[in-house]
């Protein structure tokens, strides 16, 4: 059974950083693809990275240039590195895998999912 486990999360000033891991077991992606989204409260879930097997990244606009997907070559373990944080970061931030043939960036694209973990971005 596939568990997407989430870490990392907390309380930040604007302009800080922090640090998500997604820890993935029971099972293999390292053909596929793992990504991060976000919700906020009242707001629909939406993209903010993905990484596939191959090592391309995808980011979201609103990220770009901020934050840094990255993860290890059999896609165990995948990080969000978040800097330059701002209030409008601040969301529940879910890790999720999807395995060949890859959909969009729509969150119903991805299979799994983590539980996810808290941000939070003070001004």
């Amino acid at each position: 059974q596939v568990q997407l486990v989430e870490s990392g999360g907390g309380s930040v000033q604007a302009g800080g950083s922090l640090r998500l891991s997604c820890a993935a077991s029971g099972g293999t992606f390292s053909s596929g693809r793992m990504g991060w989204f976000r919700q906020a409260p009242g707001k629909e879930r939406e993209f903010v990275a993905r990484i596939r097997s191959e090592g391309s990244t995808g980011y979201a606009d609103s990220v770009k240039g901020r934050f840094i997907i990255s993860g290890d070559s059999a896609f165990h373990t995948v990080y969000l590195q978040m800097n330059s944080l701002k209030p409008e970061d601040t969301a529940v931030y879910y890790c999720a895998a999807d395995r060949p043939p890859w959909g969009t960036r729509s969150p119903s694209s991805y299979d799994y999912w983590g539980q996810g973990t808290q941000v939070t971005v003070s001004s």
